[in-house]
């Protein structure tokens, strides 16, 4: 179950005023869905599925690391990005 610090890093993500990089979304969502469900239970999306080969790609690149671990990583990287996007 997420922390209330994860969750309320997840609602500042949510409300970035701009747009962060997309290699910035990627990490936040890799971060996002290991520290909800932990290492990818999926297969990788066909080949005409980019956006989704992108999603599942940042997602497989924090395998390993453990729920918590993600997490903490999650809430540090959101409190980087919140000087440039919030």
């Amino acid at each position: 179950m997420p922390s209330p610090e994860f969750d309320a890093a997840a609602a500042a993500a949510n409300a970035f005023t701009k747009k962060p990089s997309d290699d910035e979304l990627l990490k936040l969502y890799g971060l996002f869905k290991q520290a909800t469900v932990g290492d990818v239970n999926t297969d990788r999306p066909g080949m005409m599925d980019f956006k989704g080969k992108y999603k599942w790609d940042a997602w497989k690149s924090e395998e390993g690391k453990s729920q918590a671990d993600a997490e903490a990583e999650y809430i540090a990287y959101v409190e980087g990005l919140k000087a440039g996007f919030a």
